[in-house]
């Protein structure tokens, strides 16, 4: 394969909106206003041949932007040994944090920048029916809370799953722009029918530096100032949230430090508001030692984390097997992108939706971290909270 790297400004007339690029078929993972986003298929495969792939890749780069160039973009699934693949679009836009926009063309594919969309308007009925029952769920959060306070275990996330169906196909061009609308600041992802706006950093590799920012401990949001600082001081003096929070911090913590000659954290969590809920999240970066691992490698070792899956990670994931009652699929795992010199940046799939093949059928996933003083009943409100950042978006309501 060959690549050509240009600046967007010498072949558009303006700066490209990644979503109106990526239509309903593209690919996208975009945080704030920088990211990439793809069409077309210029290869697929597991991730070793992919890797490889973009290291062999004939590539010119004319932009004077040393990160621009081919990217591979894809999920990691909850379980990750089940097979899944990587894509590298045969068109790729990015744009950095200054703000500069490159693109990349592999084996002179065909595009229009200055083609646009627009998102359609007409008006869709929808219904709501649970997946996994919920007083199956509200069982599976008592037995884990029993599992923990009997020492089986420290921590297990416990999901239920709803459906979403529509009497007319799904616009995904316009779910994204809502997405964009409301949670610029999240990790927007689609890829292969799967979208989200993911608020939880898995691992971002950017030469020697590396990036996490775990989340765990969840309160709700109101919109009123006062009642929304209370809650917060909450959820900051709640000893099962910190708890909650720190298994998964200790973690991240022990699965980057070998990769690293050193490696910093908050000394305490911070609030970190989306939308209508906050949560616990620390900041962790280091410096990564030689020879560096890639993006891809830290993903996998760090996927599921405790706060999708649970500690010790191996028990935990198979007490959910046992209790939760559905498969995960792509949900709780990792989706992002990798370059050739193995950077990139990968956030946990939550906050997310899987379209069904006639884009008619949304599968929407919440959970919570269970430990020993764990609520059934709070538990559930807590995903009630989650589901909504997704299904607002989906459905162009307010729920």
């Amino acid at each position: 394969m060959q690549a050509v790297t240009k600046l967007v400004s010498e072949l558009a007339s303006h700066d490209i909106d990644f979503n109106d690029f990526v239509r309903s078929d593209g690919y996208l993972f975009v945080h704030n206003n920088s990211g990439v986003a793809g069409r077309g298929i210029a290869m697929r495969g597991e991730s070793r041949t992919i890797q490889q792939a973009l290291s062999g890749i004939d590539h010119k780069n004319t932009s004077g932007i040393a990160q621009a160039g081919p990217i591979a973009i894809g999920c990691i699934p909850f379980e990750s040994h089940t097979p899944h693949d990587f894509v590298i679009p045969s068109v790729i836009i990015g744009t950095t944090n200054d703000g500069e926009q490159w693109i990349t063309v592999i084996d002179e594919a065909k595009f229009d920048l200055n083609d646009q969309l627009i998102p359609t308007k007409s008006v869709a009925e929808f219904s709501v029916a649970p997946g996994v029952a919920i007083n199956h769920y509200l069982e599976a959060v008592r037995v884990t809370r029993d599992a923990v306070s009997s020492g089986d275990f420290q921590k297990a996330v416990i999901a239920r799953d709803i459906f979403i169906t529509s009497n007319k196909e799904f616009d995904i061009h316009s779910i994204l722009l809502r997405l964009r609308d409301r949670y610029r600041s999240s990790y927007r992802f689609l890829f292969e029918g799967f979208l989200g706006a993911s608020p939880e950093l898995l691992v971002s590799v950017d030469g020697e530096t590396v990036s996490s920012h775990p989340l765990a401990g969840t309160t709700s949001r109101t919109g009123d100032e006062i009642t929304d600082h209370r809650l917060a001081q909450e959820l900051i003096s709640s000893t099962k949230n910190q708890l909650e929070h720190r298994i998964v911090i200790d973690m991240v913590h022990d699965t980057l430090l070998p990769w690293c000659s050193y490696l910093d954290w908050q000394p305490e969590p911070s609030i970190v508001e989306i939308a209508n809920v906050a949560h616990l999240g620390t900041e962790i970066s280091g410096r990564l030692s030689e020879p560096r691992p890639t993006v891809l490698e830290l993903a996998y070792a760090l996927s599921p984390t405790p706060a999708l899956g649970g500690h010790p990670r191996e028990i935990a994931l198979q007490h959910i097997k046992r209790v939760e009652g559905f498969n995960r699929g792509r949900y709780g795992g990792a989706i992002g992108y990798f370059n050739a010199d193995g950077d990139g940046c990968f956030a946990v799939a939550i906050r997310c939706a899987e379209m069904n093949q006639e884009n008619r059928t949304a599968h929407l996933f919440a959970g919570g971290g269970i430990v020993g003083d764990s609520d059934p009943l709070n538990e559930l409100a807590e995903t009630e909270a989650k589901f909504k950042a997704i299904l607002t978006a989906i459905t162009n309501q307010h729920l």
